[in-house]
């Protein structure tokens, strides 16, 4: 039998693996947040999640009486998890920087806390910083940092007391809000696992493994590495056995990672020749749905399909092949980019490549005088073939897409790619992109363009043939 869920009998194996679902989508449930029958799910089960997510992926579960808080592992820089908007965008680095000094502000006042006041002391603190600043009196800036007010509120760390939060955003000279303070769910919130004062670098909050109190030990070392091999194919659309190292990779490949992975929450685990993943049909767990709704992600699927035909060319017409960037070189630029931001006045260290370089091959191992052996190469499609590609797509199909993306194909490119990239079926490098395995699965994909009737006015949406695809959004 498998580890995970040892304790759990069959009949309620499903009840048990709706909350380890529930806590892992939400790494805080609150008694608000996500719903109200959220928090007394996860505590029926507090014991044996705790046993579970510690023993299978190396996660600590921290309950209160108001709080489930599941502190994570992390074993690489993760951009599409992002803190959301009012209106469901991700949070720029103003907002990040307003919910950051609101925590702080928050932790000098009483109970209560009014809008305006709290704005004040945000604004103080925010002053000090270069290129930040709150100015109450600019709209775009009091509607930021509301957006930050917003998410804690989410989450029952604030409760709106009086007032309205939007009205103050309008019109802050004849509006107000009164909130109260759960200190609680505040500190549950910000509960880092390290001494951020003594960090030099963004890669200094990876390896969690030595911060949750993991021992040592080669059988530790083992232990932690089918943990680590378990957190790759749950946090990642795919895990890519090219972006293994050696013993990550027979991990990887045991049956045992199958058995605790499905057993723990109930979804199914799909090997390939290229890697292995753990598929959500329903959507219980994943936090992007691919394909989806809406037109960036309506545009990204018919530009993977037509990436996914372009590589089944061959002879004269085939793409060139190159190899992809390695997942410790992929590290090292997004902890550059993270770390460019820190204050000058802060010492930087060296960054720490924590991955190995790739040594298993995903589209074709190549072996002549030119390459090394074993190198991973993968189809190329430049910058200016994917702007023509959109360009078909938005003349075919643009009479169903969002007319402020339609009318900016550039930046509607930008974003489709960067959703095909979150979702391992590219990598962008630059001049183009590279066509990962799992772009495949999309290779058949067609699309129509359906007129609808009355008694609606007419109008036209993108309806996608494939049997993954939903009716998107018009």
């Amino acid at each position: 039998m498998s580890r995970a869920a040892e304790g759990v009998s069959p009949l309620e194996l499903a009840d048990y693996q709706k909350a380890v679902r529930l806590v892992l989508r939400h790494p805080l449930v609150t008694s608000g947040y996500p719903d109200r029958a959220a928090l007394a799910t996860v505590r029926r089960w507090a014991d044996q999640l705790r046993t579970d997510l510690m023993e299978v992926l190396g996660y600590r579960l921290v309950t209160t009486a108001d709080t489930a808080r599941l502190q994570r592992a992390q074993d690489g820089l993760d951009a599409t998890r992002p803190a959301l908007t009012r209106a469901g965008r991700p949070f720029d680095r103003r907002r990040y920087a307003y919910l950051v000094l609101t925590l702080a502000a928050l932790g000098r006042h009483g109970a209560q806390v009014a809008l305006g006041e709290l704005a004040d002391a945000v604004a103080a603190d925010a002053v000090r910083i270069d290129g930040l600043g709150l100015d109450t009196a600019r709209k775009p800036d009091r509607d930021a940092f509301v957006d930050a007010v917003t998410w804690l509120t989410e989450r029952g760390a604030l409760t709106l007391a009086d007032g309205s939060a939007t009205a103050w955003a309008g019109d802050p000279e004849r509006a107000e809000a009164l909130y109260d303070i759960d200190r609680e769910i505040l500190l549950a919130v910000h509960h880092p696992t390290r001494v951020l004062q003594h960090l030099t670098s963004v890669t200094s909050l990876l390896d969690s493994s030595g911060a949750l109190g993991l021992s040592a030990g080669r059988a530790a070392q083992r232990r932690d590495q089918a943990r680590r091999a378990r957190r790759l194919v749950l946090e990642n659309p795919v895990a890519y056995y090219a972006d293994a190292d050696s013993e990550l990779l027979g991990q990887l490949r045991a049956p045992a990672l199958a058995e605790d992975l499905e057993r723990l929450t109930g979804l199914s685990v799909e090997r390939r020749a290229e890697g292995v993943a753990l598929v959500d049909t329903s959507g219980r767990l994943s936090d992007v749905r691919f394909p989806g709704g809406g037109t960036v992600a309506q545009a990204a699927l018919l530009l993977a399909a037509r990436i996914s035909a372009a590589v089944q060319r061959s002879g004269r017409h085939a793409l060139e092949l190159l190899p992809a960037p390695t997942a410790a070189e992929r590290l090292a630029a997004r902890a550059r980019r993270i770390d460019g931001a820190l204050p000058s006045r802060g010492t930087v260290a060296e960054l720490t490549e924590l991955a190995e370089p790739d040594e298993e091959s995903a589209y074709e191992t190549v072996v002549d005088a030119d390459h090394e052996p074993g190198e991973t190469r993968y189809p190329f499609v430049t910058d200016s073939w994917l702007r023509g590609r959109l360009k078909e797509i938005i003349g075919e199909y643009g009479a169903g897409f969002a007319a402020d993306l339609r009318g900016d194909p550039d930046r509607l490119l930008d974003q489709a790619l960067d959703l095909l990239a979150a979702m391992s079926l590219i990598v962008r490098v630059d001049g183009g992109a590279l066509a990962l395995p799992l772009l495949a699965r999309y290779r058949g994909v067609t699309a129509r363009v359906k007129t609808r009737t009355a008694p609606q006015p007419p109008a036209q949406t993108a309806l996608f043939d494939d049997e993954t695809a939903k009716d998107p959004t018009p």
